[in-house]
């Protein structure tokens, strides 16, 4: 008989745990789940095949990021995130993907760098041909390179982390037509500034980036619709 492995089921365990919260949290915040929509332990271990252990540590993980509210004795809640929230993102999000693009100056490879000038390329062509949907693919490819290219793997998980929160808004950003094509020059200008190793300018074009990007956001009244999409 082979021999019990605790690690290995320990690892198997969060795994699980992982699947079950990054799917329920994917679930909320593409609107599957309304906010104050009671989440049943037992229909979503259904759902997905697990028992309920998995989904209550995941549950316990939602409360932490704020997602969801347990309430003793009642159930949990979704919370999702508001308007303040996605503010409070975008502008914390603004500082560390400038941080980002000045670790990246000191960092990226040679196949990072040429991956990055290949995307801006293809976003140049896309954004000629009125091809929103390519272009915003690109958008968060970009964006990816730049957390992979800073090398650390703390920041790029904040940063990836943030990246969902609002994935619906930055989606509906970039299928404006002025913003896609606009956000791809920002993209551009931070490229250059890492490829000439000016970490300053690096920094400040990636912050002024995420600050235009919230800005737009707001003229477009995309906060609110973020807020009652379903």
């Amino acid at each position: 008989m082979k021999g019990f492995d605790v690690k290995q089921e320990v690892t198997d365990k969060y795994s699980l745990r992982g699947r079950v919260f990054h799917k329920l949290r994917d679930d909320i915040l593409s609107g599957k789940y309304e906010e104050h929509e009671e989440l049943k332990e037992v229909a979503i271990g259904e759902e997905m095949g697990v028992s309920r252990t998995p989904v209550r540590e995941a549950f316990r993980q939602l409360e932490l990021e704020g997602l969801i509210q347990i309430i003793p004795n009642k159930g949990a809640y979704v919370t999702g995130i508001t308007e303040k929230d996605v503010k409070d993102i975008y502008m914390i999000r603004s500082r560390l993907e400038g941080l980002c693009a000045r670790w990246a100056t000191e960092n990226i490879t040679k196949e990072q760098m040429e991956e990055m000038e290949e995307n801006v390329y293809l976003a140049k062509f896309h954004a000629d041909k009125g091809h929103l949907e390519q272009l915003a693919e690109l958008d968060n490819r970009f964006h990816d390179i730049l957390y992979e290219a800073c090398d650390s793997k703390m920041l790029e998980h904040q940063l990836k982390d943030f990246h969902q929160y609002v994935l619906r808004v930055r989606k509906k950003t970039l299928s404006n037509v002025n913003r896609g094509p606009k956000s791809n020059e920002e993209h551009e200008r931070i490229m250059e500034a890492i490829k000439a190793k000016d970490a300053d300018l690096a920094e400040q074009l990636a912050y002024s980036h995420m600050i235009n990007a919230y800005d737009n956001m707001v003229k477009e009244g995309l906060q609110e619709a973020y807020a009652r999409c379903e």
